[in-house]
């Protein structure tokens, strides 16, 4: 498996080093790219991209869906592919800003297998043990995702970690992100990693985060987004395109998936843009912090 995966990505490999190459030595001519730029827009009247594509827009939920169901058992694998490991560290730098508080009632949309879940329930735990049981009310934390598939490899993990002292234990719930089935005002904290960008309506989205928020509610968004920096953007360009869908097939014998979750991030607004988006949904405070030279960032907004 080792040699074919080498032989499979050597081309790949190949490329990436001619557009170093080509980079560097075009740096001098090369612009800063505006951070106001707007990304490729949707098509016509009724149309959206699914990746590089352009199709109905009734159509595009499916479409995910249908990923993410040949996803869902490597779904772990598949972050690694992506973020060469890195989505840990991002995850990480997340739950450091949410900085969850015992008694506070957080919702984790886009779920996933539970990364970002688990982290808040783990933070709760820590602060748990050095807090009197009688000192704080009850909290919960909820974990969504609009794929059945998702959620179960989330439950499956939660069965093995899951601990008696757990501070609260987690409801899983399926559900769309465009259309929450919860009362207005029911959460502390929102979260989506990862997940934003393959919503088919991502103002709608953030219209619900926002209505599901109290007031005072944290909206916290970590995505994909835009390398600025021309010599970067064409090395991370070279192994996105060329090496990512290489180790979908080796790794989960799944080239086409892989290659519409590299494409779904070119089509993602940049930073500026998406948090103009945010500030539309009627968030105030908002602010995004770039992530290892903005491959990837989180954008936090508060409700008022």
């Amino acid at each position: 498996l080792k040699l074919q995966f080498l032989y499979l990505i050597g081309p790949a490999l190949h490329t990436m080093r001619q557009g170093l190459r080509q980079a560097l030595c075009a740096r001098a001519c090369w612009g800063r790219t505006s951070a106001s730029q707007a990304p490729p827009g949707d098509g016509g009247a009724g149309e959206t991209h699914f990746g590089n594509q352009q199709v109905k827009t009734e159509a595009k939920q499916g479409m995910v869906h249908e990923v993410f169901e040949k996803v869902s058992g490597n779904y772990d694998i598949m972050n690694d592919a992506m973020s060469a490991g890195l989505h840990r560290c991002w995850k990480d730098e997340l739950i450091k800003k949410l900085n969850p508080e015992l008694g506070k009632d957080y919702l984790d949309v886009a779920g996933g297998s539970g990364d970002v879940t688990f982290r808040i329930l783990d933070a709760l735990n820590e602060k748990a043990m050095m807090t009197p049981p009688l000192s704080y009310k009850d909290g919960s934390i909820t974990i969504s995702d609009i794929n059945a598939h998702m959620l179960e490899q989330a439950e499956i993990r939660y069965l093995d970690r899951k601990k008696p002292t757990d501070a609260v234990e987690l409801a899983f719930k399926e559900a769309n992100a465009e259309a929450l089935p919860f009362d207005d005002n029911s959460f502390d904290a929102y979260t989506i990693a990862f997940g934003i960008r393959n919503v088919t309506n991502v103002q709608k989205a953030l219209e619900e985060a926002h209505r599901v928020l109290r007031p005072g509610g944290h909206l916290l968004v970590l995505e994909f987004s835009n390398v600025e920096n021309p010599t970067l953007r064409m090395f991370y360009d070279a192994y996105s395109f060329n090496v990512i869908p290489v180790m979908g097939k080796v790794l989960a014998n799944d080239w086409d998936s892989y290659q519409y979750l590299v494409e779904s991030i070119r089509k993602f607004p940049n930073q500026d843009t998406f948090a103009d988006m945010i500030r539309t949904a009627g968030f105030r405070g908002v602010a995004y912090e770039n992530q290892t030279f903005g491959v990837c960032a989180i954008h936090s907004g508060w409700k008022i």
